[in-house]
């Protein structure tokens, strides 16, 4: 791989991770906030490629008028010795052979083509936000919080799973107020097929990505698939259960209707850690 393809990997590198951030696809793979460092980093990227082009065309251009001046010697010029043929340098004096000035070109291994993989990858490849699969798999995340706001008005009041959740287990619903909430999720079942509203949130990216669940009683649809999103509209209720995989408390909520709605344009839930 010659700095020419190392300037092209670098460029296309970062078109796609403009591209990834323009078009919202780095929701996948990162939180919303990360979006101005994302823009940053392909523009460094794109510069570098462009000044990698410019730096390796200058030499060229270098290159080719030294030989140029190398060609329009005396016979006897500079670093040229009698007997010798016009043009050919003194090497013999630096231990080189004729004919290799500027030393062995070493070729770099095929396998660093192998780098621009992730980069097909990245282009070709728009993986799914994490679901119920990886959801019951890994335990709650769902964590005291200092203190809760005050709800918006409104009834229902739409409320995030991540708010609910930590306002129903270790609240005790007591700053709900008996309310209604509107609360959007996707299904996960556990291995009994008892159903569950969940959303993953996330630090920084989805490596580290958690559920926080909350277990749905009442009128539930009698017909769930797993990663469907639901907007459920209910009340809160002190049931309660532990997460098989890490002991969490995982809240419930007494639905009294629910409803299939699109994939939200942020799939992800950062507010556990705001």
């Amino acid at each position: 791989m010659n700095r020419q393809a190392q300037a092209a990997v670098l460029f296309l590198v970062g078109a796609a991770v403009l591209h990834a951030s323009v078009t919202d696809l780095y929701l996948r793979y990162v939180k919303a906030g990360l979006r101005p460092l994302l823009l940053a980093a392909g523009a460094v990227l794109i510069v570098t490629a462009l000044a990698t082009v410019w730096y390796e065309v200058r030499e060229h251009r270098k290159a080719s008028a030294d030989r140029s001046g190398d060609g329009h010697d005396d016979e006897h010029g500079p670093g040229q010795e009698p007997g010798r043929e016009p043009g050919q340098r003194v090497l013999q004096e630096e231990g080189q052979e004729p004919g290799h000035e500027h030393g062995h070109a070493h070729r770099e291994p095929r396998i660093s083509w192998l780098l621009v993989l992730p980069l097909l990858a990245l282009i070709l490849v728009a993986p799914p936000a994490l679901g119920s699969y990886s959801a019951m798999r890994t335990g709650t995340a769902l964590q005291a919080p200092f203190g809760y706001a005050k709800l918006p008005a409104g009834d229902p009041v739409p409320l995030g799973l991540v708010d609910y959740a930590s306002r129903a287990a270790y609240g005790h619903g007591r700053s709900l107020g008996g309310r209604q909430v509107k609360i959007t999720g996707f299904v996960a079942l556990d291995r009994a097929g008892a159903p569950y509203l969940v959303r993953m949130a996330l630090n920084c990216c989805a490596a580290d990505a958690q559920p926080v669940k909350i277990g749905l009683s009442g009128r539930i649809p009698p017909v769930l698939r797993p990663d469907t999103w639901l907007e459920v509209t209910g009340r809160y209720t002190p049931e309660r259960t532990k997460d098989p995989v890490n002991g969490g408390l995982i809240p419930y909520l007494d639905v009294s209707s629910a409803k299939p709605v699109p994939t939200p344009h942020d799939p992800y839930d950062e507010s556990w850690n705001n």
